[in-house]
């Protein structure tokens, strides 16, 4: 699976190293080091598939020779301790053949390094592990003095800046992203620490190939696989001891996932085949995991209880708000907002004025579905004058800067991002209050926890919220598809009358995207001439540049856009515009300025766009103008809604040229006309957007080297890649799931249904078909069948043993019956407390005090409900003994007496915590675990046995407690060893 890497350092002469020895090694080259007089020979090293030396504008020929340029290096610095070249190593995805990951890796370093002035050495290695796969990875060697015909200059410090390398780690992560995308590969990966993901793991780096090689100069080696797997195996320990870290990883960015999700996980966070088995085995047994069934493919989906609560939690808001009836407006108020609309010139269509009816009327709860370009900011526009009326204050969120700036400029609503909304509420600010309205646009890109803390918090305070969006739009970039969830559950207005485009069958190609019939759409287009095929995709994108500058010509004073898919062609497109502008003398004077994004020319007339909210400037991420002045230092914009700004580069420089932008940036945006480049990223919801934007006409346009005829296009461009929810995935028999959640067993209601429906005679032939059926419901074996005409007699301690384990799992699953119900805030029910009672009957008659030795180890572990009531009772058997310990003081060793029983708990604590230390060390993870369970267990039992906590608060030394939190003896206990004691959940009715 691709990974993410990318390392900087600096080559200096303080560590002995030679610029020369280093280019040569990284190259696999022969280079002769002209300061200490030496040949530096490692052309005999393998892996290098590719070496070559980049030179930026105004640099000298001569330095594309790799000997010349670093022995001209050497020479250039005089100090012992001088830093030669820095160095950014990076890895290349893997699922890439080794020609692509070349000219990803030549695309990166001309943007990032080239472009700013540098000299960079690429040299790109193929290598393979212990393992066979692929480790491929680039070294990038970087001047860092400024450079001109004649030579070096001064050394530019501005490179040796933090916020630089955190800038070209994201940047490779964005474009290695939209390589992978456009080359139709389904792997991603992340530029943060995995701490800023939220994920408790230690970042790993590239394993390197081999070294072969360390001389005496200092040279570092270039292998990195003993650390990589240090981290491996350190990330493996703790994935085995809590398999939780890996599913939250896991599930960052999807809700569900398979098995094959859980091994390429595994495998990069592993060290072996043998620590790789015991990760897997761990997630497959965590408490967390749960499968819920097959997808299209067969293949078995599994999401985590974290993941299925939040769902829980967002349905239970969004039911909550839909028996609301707090925010009624009144008919008169209404009437009134659509008579002051229909005077501006605005008549709503009958689709609208039933939008608009819907979330003006009673329930807390509005959900709008509308296709793209059918006037939603419009119909809320009315809907803000009618709430407002009603004495409502309205708000607007969106997910991104400029969706919310087309909310507010389209309806009036003031308008911000969903991220500032929440901080604001961590700061105690902007609280909604009872007599808000909170409008959520785009409502289809907002991932399931994001949409769950908002629409909690509404519930919370009894305001109300409008959830307005297009299913069918781009998916949420975090996990879940939760608007498409609530519009499947709780309906809601549909618009899908679209007024955007001025022909009307180009609205009913519209609705065609909308509805996924792709092909109709894009055959329309074709008819109308609208859709041009080139040989290359080079041939479209010269072909695209043509048309768009006649429409321009032709139509200077209408809007237009250039949309494609990844930020390389964004790129390329507004270079290409830009020269046709220039040859139009329509630029003024080029100003050579460093922005967010490198080096770029600006001049009067360009088109730019801003890239980065900035309140203060008033702008949003996607802001497009026109450039009115431009210098060295600062610029002035005219925005598109005709406010001028201006700003020094040192405060805001991420701003490029905006002929052309990402489809991801052009949802919620309405041009006259559009100019697409298709390549194979493209789906059914990028398409859909792209193909949706415009008034007048788009014109979209393909290489057939990207898709060899148009029926390749309408293949790729209908991919349906929409996001999934747990929730989508039925997990058992709905009838049966009901019943268990009240604590109703399928096989008594078999039993209660016979009684009533069949005859006398028959019952008896079939209680023998029930019984063959209970021992496997209550999580035991199938019993053998006896011959008809010979007894079987049972060993009477088999038979307790027997009913002992029926007992236990029965109590556990209504124990856990009961917890679910409370963890959800609800009620347990008449049958979960009916069965709760009979189950701890049951459980008394086989083992006294069973029930309730249970019961107390329920309540410190939740998970160890659920997990016995599936027939899994190895743990609870354990945590009873346990709890029988403590209850008697007795079985462990514990004496009546205080003193004798601290004096156990501390032998048996330091036994356990050596014991713990050694199975670390031993590599023995399952068993480290356990222990950490026992311990955890132990310091649990001492909030229920003041007494004896008493005693040992005067021994905290013996049980190597060295700081003092001023909780419980047993929390300073787990925090001291590094013990999550949790939060369990009573079970006690």
């Amino acid at each position: 699976m691709a990974i993410y890497h990318l390392h900087v350092k600096v080559i200096g002469r303080r560590a002995g190293s030679s610029a020369v020895a280093a280019a040569a090694y990284r190259s696999a080259s022969r280079l002769r080091d002209n300061r200490i007089d030496r040949v530096q020979d490692f052309s005999g090293k393998r892996g290098v598939v590719h070496s070559e030396v980049l030179l930026p504008d105004g640099a000298p020929e001569m330095w594309g020779d790799r000997e010349r340029l670093w022995n001209d290096v050497e020479a250039s610095e005089l100090r012992k301790d001088a830093q030669l070249a820095r160095e950014v190593e990076f890895a290349l995805p893997r699922e890439m053949t080794e020609a692509q990951g070349i000219a990803l890796a030549r695309d990166f370093v001309e943007a990032e390094f080239v472009d700013l002035g540098m000299v960079a050495d690429l040299n790109v290695h193929w290598d393979s592990g212990e393992d066979g796969m692929a480790k491929p990875h680039a070294h990038v060697m970087l001047t860092m003095r400024s450079v001109d015909e004649d030579g070096f200059g001064p050394k530019v410090r501005e490179w040796n800046a933090t916020e630089m390398v955190e800038r070209w780690r994201e940047r490779w992560a964005a474009l290695a992203n939209e390589r992978l995308a456009e080359l139709d590969i389904d792997a991603r990966i992340d530029h943060r620490s995995l701490e800023a993901q939220g994920i408790e793991l230690e970042p790993q780096s590239q394993i390197g190939a081999p070294a072969r090689r360390i001389e005496a100069e200092g040279i570092e080696a270039a292998d990195r696989a003993e650390l990589h797997r240090e981290i491996a195996r350190g990330n493996g320990a703790r994935i085995i001891a809590d398999p939780a870290l890996a599913l939250d990883a896991i599930t960052h960015q999807q809700s569900t996932f398979t098995r094959r999700d859980m091994a390429r996980f595994a495998h990069r966070h592993s060290d072996g085949i043998e620590q790789f088995n015991e990760v897997m085995g761990a997630m497959g047994c965590a408490p967390d995991l749960v499968e819920l069934g097959k997808d299209r493919r067969g293949e078995a989906r599994f999401a985590t209880r974290q993941m299925i609560e939040a769902e829980q939690r967002l349905h239970r808001a969004a039911a909550l708000m839909a028996e609301g009836e707090r925010h009624a407006v009144r008919d008169g108020d209404r009437k009134a907002a659509l008579a002051r609309a229909e005077q501006r010139g605005l008549v709503l269509s009958g689709e609208q004025s039933d939008a608009l009816a819907h979330i003006t009327g009673t329930r807390d709860l509005g959900i709008v579905v509308g296709y793209a370009g059918t006037g939603k900011s419009a119909m809320l526009g009315v809907a803000r004058e009618a709430w407002e009326a009603a004495g409502l204050e309205v708000r607007g969120v969106a997910l991104s800067g400029i969706a919310a700036e087309n909310l507010e400029s389209g309806s009036g609503i003031a308008s911000r991002t969903i991220a500032s909304l929440e901080h604001g509420w961590g700061q105690g600010r902007d609280l909604l209050t009872s007599r808000d309205v909170l409008v959520i646009d785009e409502a289809g890109m907002v991932g399931t926890r994001q949409l769950e803390r908002v629409l909690s918090h509404v519930a919370d305070v009894g305001a109300k919220v409008v959830l307005v969006g297009d299913p069918q739009q781009l998916q949420s970039i975090e996990a879940g598809a939760a608007f498409r969830s609530l519009v499947e559950r709780y309906g809601g207005a549909e618009i899908s009358e679209v007024r955007r485009q001025r022909a009307y069958w180009q609205r009913d190609a519209t609705r065609d995207l909308a509805s996924g019939r792709i092909g109709d759409a894009i055959q329309a287009y074709d008819r109308g001439g609208m859709v041009h095929a080139a040989q290359t995709r080079e041939q479209a994108r010269d072909e695209l540049i043509d048309r768009w500058d006649r429409d321009r010509q032709v139509a200077p004073d209408r809007s237009r856009i250039i949309l494609t898919h990844t930020n390389d062609e964004v790129r390329a497109l507004n270079q290409a515009a830009r020269e046709r502008m220039r040859e139009a003398g329509e630029l003024g004077e080029e100003v050579r300025v460093t922005v967010e994004r490198g080096a770029r020319s600006f001049a009067r007339g360009d088109r730019v766009m801003f890239l980065q909210n900035e309140r203060g400037l008033g702008v949003k991420n996607g802001t497009l103008g026109t450039l009115e002045q431009v210098s060295a230092q600062s610029m002035s914009v005219r925005t598109d809604e005709g406010r001028s700004i201006a700003f020094d580069l040192k405060d805001y420089d991420r701003i490029d040229h905006g002929y052309a932008a990402t489809i991801h940036k052009a949802q919620g945006m309405t041009v006259d006309r559009t100019h697409v480049l298709a390549t194979p990223g493209l789906d059914a919801h990028s398409s859909y957007v792209a193909l949706s934007r415009h008034r007048d006409g788009m014109e979209l346009h393909y290489g057939r080297d990207d898709f060899a005829d148009g029926d390749r296009l309408v293949r790729t461009l209908s991919r349906d890649r929409a996001k999934d929810m747990a929730s989508d995935y039925a997990r058992s028999d709905p009838a049966q799931d009901y019943a268990e959640r009240r604590g109703i067993t399928f096989r008594e209601r078999v039993v209660e249904i016979v009684k009533t429906i069949v005859p006398e005679q028959l019952r008896e032939r079939i209680g023998d078909m029930i019984e063959a059926v209970r021992s496997p419901s209550d999580g035991t074996q199938m019993p053998e069948r006896a011959a008809p005409d010979r007894k079987v007699a049972e060993d009477p301690e088999d038979a307790l043993r027997s009913a002992r384990r029926r007992a236990l799992v029965r109590h556990a699953r209504a124990s856990a019956a009961i917890i679910e119900a409370k963890q959800q805030g609800l009620a347990p029910s008449v049958e979960q407390r009916r069965e709760l009672s009979a189950a701890r009957r049951a459980f008394d008659e086989v083992r006294p005090y069973g029930w309730q030795d249970a019961e107390a180890a329920y309540s410190k572990d939740n998970s160890l409900a659920r997990e016995t009531g599936s027939g899994s009772i190895g743990r609870a058997v354990r945590a009873l003994q346990f709890e029988t310990e403590i209850r008697t003081g007795r079985d462990a060793g514990f004496g009546t007496d205080l003193g004798q029983r601290a004096d156990r708990f501390v032998e048996r604590w330091q036994k356990l915590d050596r014991q713990r230390q050694h199975q670390y060390a031993q590599g023995d993870y399952a068993g480290y675990k356990t222990t950490r369970i026992q311990m955890g267990d132990m310091a649990r039992s001492l909030e229920r046995d003041p007494q004896l906590e008493s005693i040992l608060a005067g021994r905290k030394k013996d049980l190597g407690i060295g700081i003092e939190t001023g909780s419980s003896l047993g929390r300073e206990l787990a925090f001291t060893h590094g013990i999550d004691l949790g939060r369990g959940r009573s079970i006690g009715l």
